[in-house]
């Protein structure tokens, strides 16, 4: 039975006690909408963990341009459109990962070079920080954003939608991995 797919921590999940995402018991709201957003956040993370270039950059099923590397660039454009330019009302920085003639530009310029990788990543990672530190400010989650698409957004909304993104896309970053190395889990 050598061809089995085995589940568990035979190199698949890690053990419990190893595993970096919390399951505090927040006692306000924000701080629930912080610990998925984190643990979301760190999961996609854990998705790209130990990959080349070259499988970070690998696409799914064509025509589809989705792959773990655009997945992160895609994530670093949706932190910084939400909570920079929304949340914080720079409307007039321009979006990174994204032009005009482009709008899938995150994902169709993900490729299997180091320099590539890096940038993505740093980009994310700067993108997380800036958000953390917009939320360690205590938002009111009531407050509402007025977007350049002239739609009125409470900041509660906007935040739910971060974790929906998250979720459905370490959805996606899952079934990529498992094509990739058959690893599953986290």
């Amino acid at each position: 039975m050598t061809d089995q797919h085995v589940v568990g921590f035979d190199g698949m999940w890690m053990p419990e006690a190893d595993d970096p995402r919390k399951t505090n018991t927040p006692v306000d709201e924000l701080e629930v909408i912080r610990e998925y957003l984190t643990n979301y956040r760190t999961t996609l993370g854990l998705k790209c963990d130990d990959l080349t270039p070259e499988q970070l950059a690998r696409r799914s099923v064509p025509p589809s341009t989705m792959s773990l590397l655009g997945l992160v660039r895609h994530m670093a454009r949706v932190e910084h459109n939400w909570f920079y330019r929304c949340l914080q009302e720079h409307f007039d920085v321009p979006r990174i990962f994204w032009s005009p003639e482009d709008n899938d530009l995150d994902f169709n310029e993900a490729v299997a070079d180091t320099a590539a990788v890096e940038d993505a990543f740093t980009q994310w990672r700067a993108q997380i920080a800036a958000a953390d530190a917009w939320l360690d400010a205590g938002p009111d989650l009531s407050a509402r954003i007025h977007t350049p698409w002239d739609d009125d957004i409470a900041v509660r909304d906007i935040l739910i939608h971060m974790i929906e993104e998250y979720a459905r896309h370490c959805g996606h970053a899952d079934l990529l991995r498992e094509c990739i190395d058959g690893r599953t889990g986290q």
